[in-house]
């Protein structure tokens, strides 16, 4: 990150917020949940939750969601569990903590929640939930999937995209430019296709005229008299 985390005493909702949106879109080969797409503090309705950071991951077929929740204080953790929506189910097919090293406990945790350790250089060290499996077999780590998956607030997740691309802009002249970017690439792919063809054509040539001089042997050249003078003639 571009900042440096002094441990549990520096360590700021802010700071820890924006790392876990990084985190979200960290690949799997790093340990990450692989999120194609993550933000930090977005409405999910009018009015109820908020998440400090969520990611979305396409699969085959449908998608999953990942909730971080961020928390630098004991007091802010003790009052999470008495919020609505956690009573109710929330949002997030995946839901971690993120807090300062030692801060929360595996042991404390709501069932199915994993749990993201910062130190005090930024690293993030998962102690619970999937990626804290994320380097071992791939069979485990299938089976922490399973079984930390939960049922996601689909209704809340969709405002909050829906939301997201209202306020990005007009999602249909982006999908335009997209479609004429794909054009442009489709027709420079067939245009390289056809250089490729005419420079494999124009090698194949030259490969024929050699063999056809190697069939006509050696040319040696003769000299030839005509009069009085000498000409030279092949």
């Amino acid at each position: 990150m571009a900042f440096e985390l002094t441990g549990q005493a520096g360590a700021t909702h802010d700071e820890l917020t924006a790392l876990a949106v990084k985190w979200l879109k960290r690949p799997f080969s790093a340990r990450g949940p692989g999120c194609n797409i993550a933000m930090a503090e977005l409405r999910s309705g009018y009015v109820g939750e908020i998440p400090d950071a969520i990611g979305f991951r396409l699969e085959h077929p449908g998608s999953v969601s990942v909730v971080v929740e961020v928390k630098v204080s004991r007091a802010d953790f003790l009052a999470d569990r008495k919020k609505p929506h956690r009573i109710a189910g929330g949002m997030g097919s995946y839901r971690y903590f993120m807090c300062p090293e030692g801060l929360i406990q595996v042991d404390e945790l709501p069932p199915c929640w994993g749990l993201l350790w910062v130190n005090g250089r930024g690293h993030v060290k998962p102690k619970a939930g999937p990626a804290a499996y994320a380097d071992g077999r791939y069979d485990t780590y299938t089976e922490q999937l399973d079984a930390f998956r939960h049922e996601p607030d689909l209704v809340r997740e969709q405002w909050l995209l829906i939301k997201l691309l209202a306020n990005i802009g007009d999602p249909e002249e982006a999908n335009r430019k997209r479609k004429a970017l794909y054009r442009e690439r489709d027709h420079i792919a067939a245009q390289g296709n056809i250089w490729l063809k005419e420079r494999d054509e124009a090698r194949e040539e030259n490969r024929k005229l050699k063999r056809e001089l190697r069939l006509l042997g050696p040319v040696i050249p003769r000299v030839a008299r005509q009069g009085s003078e000498e000409t030279l003639s092949i």
